[in-house]
């Protein structure tokens, strides 16, 4: 099978990565700085198949090195963070992004200039390059056709696009772009840099919804506070399906030069997540009792993609319901509140 290496590897949506990947069979080399969260043990440390180096995304040399050996290349470092991340770090984001996708873009240029095996980059973009749209369901391709993102975070990810684009204009750089809707799942905790903000009588560092929502039910708000109208609406996607839309790509012939939404189909408001949250934590004898807090500048209303080309090119749909990751996200938090993790 092939090696690919996955910068970002030690991140959220890095470890499902890198778990499937060696669940199909792959060797991986997985590059990270531990900026995000520090060390954190996985459970496929130990497997053969894995090797992880410690080492920065924006030192070109070394992933020119890593990548003499590598099939394939997934380009997943980045600093990323919930809404107040943005805010708080709007100049790192964009100036500490640029400089990792172009050097991953410099090595994946040099490694293929050296004769290396290195078939395709695949990057990972964001929902967030439709930040700006005003039509829904947004699909591929709009994403040059709509205002630019707002945010310096979707505008920089819709800069990886173009470096993508150019990439293989200029050098013939194969590539596949994925944008993940809205990851949920296990494994997510709080950052190093994180900043805490109150919430009615919670502080919480990560302000991503779901994560909030289930810590502030859990720690028994109530009412529950809730940002913007609640009627904000997003499609949450499993961890491990996201993951197995990425991995499907890398060897699939229609996915060569393309890019793709890799998410579920299931539209879901904030208010009905954080009812099917509450219910789920407190019972159905506990009525649902809710307060609207002001919304972030960057809590964009709708994130509806079309998901009919990873459907019809991949054969590709996101399965796991909403329920499923909450029955299994709930307990992790709850764990994670004791251990004074998240």
């Amino acid at each position: 099978m092939s090696t690919v290496l996955v910068t970002g590897s030690a991140g959220f949506i890095g470890g499902y990565v890198v778990e499937e990947l060696l669940r199909k069979g792959y060797t991986v080399i997985g590059l990270d700085n531990y900026s995000k969260y520090g060390h954190i043990a996985r459970t496929y440390d130990d497997d053969p198949r894995f090797r992880l180096v410690e080492g920065d995304a924006r030192d070109t040399e070394l992933l020119t090195s890593l990548l003499g050996e590598c099939d394939h290349f997934i380009a997943g470092a980045a600093m990323i963070g919930g809404i107040s991340y943005f805010h708080t770090y709007a100049y790192d984001l964009l100036a500490t992004n640029e400089r990792i996708i172009a050097a991953e873009c410099d090595a994946a240029i040099a490694a293929r200039k050296e004769g290396g095996p290195l078939q395709k980059v695949t990057y990972l973009s964001s929902s967030m390059v439709f930040e700006s749209t005003a039509t829904w369901p947004s699909l591929e391709g709009q994403q040059f056709e709509v205002p630019p993102p707002r945010s310096s975070y979707g505008f920089q990810k819709l800069a990886v696009e173009y470096f993508a684009h150019a990439a293989h204009d200029q050098y013939g750089l194969p590539y596949t772009i994925i944008r993940p809707f809205n990851c949920v799942g296990i494994g997510e905790r709080r950052a190093r840099g994180d900043v805490e903000i109150a919430s009615g009588n919670v502080s919480l560092a990560m302000s991503h919804v779901v994560p909030d929502l289930v810590q502030k039910v859990l720690k028994g708000q109530n009412p529950l506070h809730i940002l913007g109208n609640g009627h904000q609406i997003r499609h949450y996607t499993y961890g491990g399906d996201l993951a197995e839309g990425i991995v499907l790509t890398l060897d699939h012939p229609a996915a060569l030069n393309e890019d793709f939404n890799i998410s579920t189909a299931t539209s879901t408001t904030v208010l009905e997540l954080a009812e099917l949250i509450w219910t789920k934590v407190h019972g159905p004898d506990v009525p649902f009792s809710h307060v609207i807090d002001d919304p972030f500048t960057y809590d964009v209303q709708k994130r509806v993609p079309s998901v009919e080309k990873a459907k019809q090119l991949l054969g590709f749909e996101a399965r796991t319901t909403l329920d499923t990751m909450l029955d299994e996200l709930i307990p992790w938090i709850r764990d994670a509140i004791q251990a004074g993790t998240i």
